[in-house]
C-alpha cells in the first residue's frame, strides 16, 4: 500500500490522507440521525480514547522523530524542546484572541463579538482541528508516506468521538440534525488546510521539518490538556474516561510500530 502511494504526489496523498482524516468527524456525528440520548459516561470514554489517541500520535509520531531528525541526542532533544513550546503558545495565544464559545461547556472566550454562538463554536472547533491537520502535512512533508498515513489514521480515530461530541452540543442549541450533522462534518475539513500548509511548509524548507513536527506536537498537546482531558473530568466519570485514554493510546502506539 505505502509502496504504491509513493507513486503519487506527496502533496496530493497528504491532502487526501488529512481530508479523509478531517471527514471522520462526520462519520462520528452519524448516530445523531438515531438518537439524542447518549450519556455522559460514554462520550466522556470516548473522548478519553480520543485524547490518548492523540498523545500516542504526538509522542510516536511527532516527538520522537523530530528528536531524530534534529540529530538526536542533545541538539535534537532541544529543537524538539523549543518547537513543543512554540506550538504550544502558538495556540495559547490563538485561543485566548481569537474569538470563540465552547458549547459543551457554555463559555466564551478571546473578546467580545457579534458573531452567533455557532459561528463562535466552529470557530473553536477550526482552532482545535487545525494543528491536527497540520501535524498530518507536516508527517508528510519529507515524504515519509508510512508516517504521515500512521498520523492520519490515529487523526481520524480521535475526530470520531470529537465529531459526536460536536453534534449533540449542537442539537441541544436546538439544532436540527442534519445541520448539526453538516456543521461537524465542515469543522473536520479545516484539517486539509492546514495538512496543505504543513507539507508545503516542509517541503520546500527541509531544515524546518524537525521544527515543524515539535510545533504540531506542542498545539496538540496544548489541545489535549486545555480542552479534551478536563471536558472529561467534569460529570464524575473520570475514572472510566483514563481507561479510554489508556486504551487510546497503547491502540495508537501498536498501530505507529505496526504501520510506521
Amino acid at each position: 500500500m505505502v509502496a504504491y502511494l509513493e507513486q503519487f504526489n506527496i502533496i496530493v496523498v497528504g491532502f487526501i490522507a488529512s481530508l479523509v482524516a478531517g471527514a471522520a468527524t462526520g462519520l462520528g456525528a452519524l448516530p445523531i440521525f438515531f438518537t439524542k440520548n447518549v450519556s455522559h459516561k460514554f462520550l466522556d470514554t470516548m473522548l478519553g480514547f480520543a485524547a490518548g489517541v492523540m498523545l500516542a500520535a504526538t509522542s510516536f509520531s511527532l516527538i520522537v522523530p523530530a528528536i531524530e531528525y534534529g540529530g538526536g541526542g542533545a541538539s535534537g532533544a532541544l529543537t524538539a524542546m523549543i518547537g513543543i513550546l512554540l506550538g504550544g503558545i502558538f495556540l495559547d495565544l490563538m485561543d485566548k484572541y481569537s474569538p470563540h464559545v465552547h458549547l459543551l461547556e457554555n463559555r466564551r472566550e478571546g473578546g467580545s463579538s457579534s458573531l452567533t454562538k455557532v459561528w463562535l463554536f466552529i470557530i473553536a472547533i477550526t482552532l482545535h482541528n487545525f494543528p491536527e491537520g497540520l501535524a498530518v502535512g507536516v508527517g508528510f512533508g519529507n515524504g515519509d508516506i508510512a508516517n504521515g498515513l500512521t498520523l492520519a489514521i490515529g487523526i481520524g480515530l480521535q475526530n470520531i468521538p470529537e465529531g459526536l461530541a460536536v453534534a449533540l452540543a449542537l442539537v441541544r442549541e436546538k439544532y436540527s440534525p442534519t445541520k448539526a450533522f453538516l456543521i461537524a462534518l465542515f469543522t473536520g475539513l479545516v484539517e486539509p488546510i492546514g495538512g496543505i500548509i504543513g507539507i508545503g511548509l516542509v517541503h520546500i524548507a527541509q531544515p524546518i521539518l524537525p521544527l515543524g513536527l515539535a510545533f504540531a506536537a506542542g498545539a496538540m498537546l496544548f489541545v489535549i490538556s486545555d480542552e479534551i482531558i478536563p471536558e472529561t473530568h467534569k460529570h464524575g466519570f473520570e475514572r472510566v474516561a483514563t481507561y479510554g485514554l489508556l486504551i487510546g493510546f497503547v491502540i495508537m502506539m501498536y498501530l505507529d510500530v505496526t504501520l510506521g
